[in-house]
């Protein structure tokens, strides 16, 4: 249950880690144009820093439903000032790129980056290129469709079955071009083509998802499925369900989740591991 962020190496066997997600998007879900500018973006990266995030995911680009594309050009200037001013304020953090086009996996990883972070999947064989020879720890998401189409009537015949599937096709895919295994963990995609039942099917069975041994990220932080759940659209009504998410499926064995609050989901993190190791 080790993960190889090439200089960095996190032991997964009793700790998990909290990725904290920093979007420069003008147009996500959440928090779209709250830290647009690159000031905003460095400030946030460091409160969430300050708080106990091992891992501070940048996005460029919103994944969410029906979603327009950002060309390449425009996702640079979003993303790479901050990944280079991350890189050098804080060495010790582990920065990652949540990214589909392998031309900003590939600067961003030069400008310090050390994860990618792929909600296609490491689908495009021009990003499991650049996954090869970077040498970056990997985040290999599962989704149906693209962020435009993923929300119209998705349907599996074996919702468990797909995705473990999709995991073992990519696993070979990456390994066979140079990828080392102790890079990949996997993401399942928590409302990435999926409705509010398989959402919930998957925070069941989370344990039976994982692939050739690798750990599973978590990435539940505010989704809207959260909301049809409590009966409200307010974000904030999202809070305390995520965290419950977190504690719930670090029981199941899920290391690693990617979330907006980091203190308080890394404070569910610590005591339900403290529970789990006691005795």
């Amino acid at each position: 249950m080790k993960w190889r962020c090439l200089h960095h190496l996190f032991d997964l066997d009793e700790q998990g880690e909290i990725m904290g997600i920093v979007n420069t998007t003008p147009d996500s879900f959440s928090d779209g144009g709250k830290f647009e500018s690159v000031d905003m973006a460095l400030a946030h990266a460091r409160r969430l820093i300050e708080e106990g995030a091992a891992i501070i995911d940048i996005g460029g680009e919103s994944t969410r439903p029906g979603a327009e594309e950002v060309d390449e050009a425009g996702e640079l200037a979003r993303v790479l000032p901050v990944v280079a001013g991350l890189a050098k304020e804080f060495p010790g953090t582990a920065l990652s790129i949540d990214t589909c086009k392998a031309g900003v996996a590939r600067a961003a990883v030069e400008a310090g980056a050390s994860i990618i972070n792929d909600v296609s999947g490491f689908r495009d064989p021009e990003m499991v290129a650049v996954a090869a020879a970077s040498g970056a720890g990997l985040v290999v998401m599962h989704m149906k469709g693209t962020p435009r189409t993923m929300q119209q009537d998705p349907s599996y015949s074996d919702l468990r079955g797909e995705i473990t599937a999709f995991f073992r096709d990519r696993f070979t895919a990456l390994t066979s071009a140079g990828v080392k295994p102790e890079s990949i963990v996997f993401d399942p995609g928590i409302g990435f083509g999926k409705t509010l039942e398989h959402n919930l099917a998957i925070l069941r069975q989370l344990n039976q998802f994982t692939v050739e041994g690798r750990p599973l990220l978590l990435g539940v932080s505010r989704k809207s499925f959260i909301g049809k759940l409590v009966g409200s659209d307010d974000l904030s009504d999202r809070h305390w369900p995520t965290i419950a998410i977190t504690s719930h499926a670090r029981e199941l064995g899920v290391p690693l989740h990617r979330v907006h609050d980091v203190k308080p989901n890394l404070e569910a993190l610590r005591m339900t591991e403290a529970i789990l190791q006691s005795g």
